[in-house]
């Protein structure tokens, strides 16, 4: 007897265009490829979201396509209602996101890993170069027109090689910045939650140190790679600053919440600490007046994700995970809670 042929699969969500809420203004190309394929709305101004703003999409939309600035914690998560299906941040970063708020209420997270690796790297190496080499300070000499020519005593950085690079998280970025750094002849040290396999650790040239204070007080040049700390505490506190040589520069790609900057203040200005590059700070968009004002501080306004080619990479991966959900597939980038 002839089977029954069985009905198809009903798709994850109606055949209707999901209604997409878009936070910050992407790439043209981005946005009119969404204008063809969702009902989105879009951020014509840039304006970025307040609490309020937020609320008020969480509840009106299928998808909601945050950036790493946009805090939705668990509050605004009970709030959503059961529209909500899909939560495709622009970003590789997550914990903007109460990921254990989402999963409990079955709202799919996804993010755009990788689209930026590079980019941070290269950022992070400049600014390593940059802040060695004093080079902000030096131009301020020139702005200021305060240049009396060339000496041999005159605004002496330091050179790389030879000197000990510490990496606090050694995922994706992490790796990126060991392989470059070895080009300048950096002695790598890193520690991360999970230890890297041998083989990697080989081919990438780098030591592990299950101390994470120890790291601090051996390097010479100290640069963060991983995520906020959950609690919000800072993973660099003054006693933790003060742990490290004097002399030593910090680099900051990762997060700003990982330095309390009241205390990293200090330690730069009484020479503590040799130098700083920092791209990103606790209380963006705002930024300290006391930061700008130290020579030996190079400031960058959160531009290590920012070229064309990441930002267009990233505007696709969005799309790619709104559209395997729309028909019924596991998005290729979803988030999961930490066990």
């Amino acid at each position: 007897m002839t089977a029954e042929p069985q009905a198809p699969t009903a798709p994850a969500t109606p055949a209707r265009k999901p209604r997409v809420i878009v936070t910050r203004r992407l790439l043209p190309a981005t946005q009119a490829r969404m204008q063809d394929l969702f009902d989105v709305q879009l951020n014509a101004d840039d304006r970025p979201f307040s609490r309020e703003d937020l609320a008020a999409a969480i509840r009106a939309c299928d998808v909601l396509v945050p950036a790493v600035t946009d805090s939705v914690d668990a509050e605004l998560i009970a709030d959503a209602g059961e529209r909500l299906k899909l939560i495709a941040q622009f970003g590789a970063g997550t914990d903007n996101i109460d990921l254990a708020a989402a999963h409990a209420r079955k709202i799919i997270v996804t993010n755009t890993p990788g689209v930026f690796t590079d980019d941070t790297a290269d950022l992070t190496l400049a600014l390593i170069i940059f802040v060695a080499r004093r080079f902000a300070e030096s131009a301020q000499v020139l702005a200021q027109g305060a240049w009396e020519g060339w000496g041999p005593t005159n605004l002496l950085g330091q050179n790389l090689g030879g000197k000990q690079l510490g990496i606090v998280g050694m995922g994706r970025i992490g790796q990126a910045v060991a392989r470059r750094a070895r080009a300048f002849g950096l002695e790598i040290v890193y520690h991360n939650r999970n230890r890297l396999p041998a083989e990697f650790e080989t081919e990438l040239g780098v030591r592990y140190e299950a101390d994470l204070e120890a790291l601090f007080a051996q390097a010479d040049i100290l640069t963060l790679h991983c995520p906020a700390l959950p609690n919000g505490e800072p993973l660099l506190d003054r006693r933790r600053l003060m742990l490290m040589k004097r002399g030593a520069l910090l680099i900051n790609t990762g997060r700003g919440q990982l330095v309390e900057e009241e205390a990293l203040i200090a330690v730069l200005r009484d020479g503590h600490l040799g130098g700083a590059g920092l791209d990103v700070f606790a209380n963006e968009p705002q930024l300290d007046p006391r930061l700008l004002a130290l020579p030996n501080v190079l400031v960058l306004p959160h531009l290590g994700s920012a070229t064309r080619e990441g930002r267009e990479a990233a505007g696709e991966r969005v799309i790619a995970n709104i559209r395997f959900w729309v028909d019924g597939h596991r998005p290729p980038d979803r988030v999961l809670p930490p066990l």
